[in-house]
């Protein structure tokens, strides 16, 4: 089994800056991909930003320019730096974690962690 551990969320002022990070443990031969998302009161959870297995970085619309997904292979851990940060930020945010387990036959496995709460609020 795989298990994701995600901390340093808490409360900012609006314009502040955070850093969550997440790790993944367990039987995991490779990942392909480290993930966030979040989700709002009353909203459906929404993609946040991506780092595939070569580095490749991808973010929402509503993140680029102020949010940084960043991995570190060796740890299976991946960091979200988020820079002026708006109320509208404010969400659980959960890390996701994709890839293949060990074994004689490697499956694909798709982790999610418990998740952070980060509240934007003056």
């Amino acid at each position: 089994q795989v298990q994701v551990v995600e901390s340093g969320g808490g409360l900012v002022q609006p314009g502040g800056s955070l850093s969550l990070s997440c790790e993944a443990s367990g039987t995991i031969y490779t990942i392909n991909a480290m993930g966030w998302y979040r989700q709002a009161p009353g909203k459906e959870r929404e993609w946040v930003a991506r780092v595939n297995s070569g580095g490749g970085t991808d973010y929402a619309d509503s993140v680029k320019g102020r949010f940084t997904i960043s991995r570190l292979n060796a740890m299976n851990l991946v960091y979200l730096q988020m820079n002026n940060l708006k109320p509208q930020d404010t969400a659980v945010y959960y890390c996701n974690v994709v890839g293949y387990n060990t074994g004689s036959y490697p499956r694909p496995f798709d982790s999610w962690g418990q998740g952070t709460q980060v509240t934007v609020s003056s």
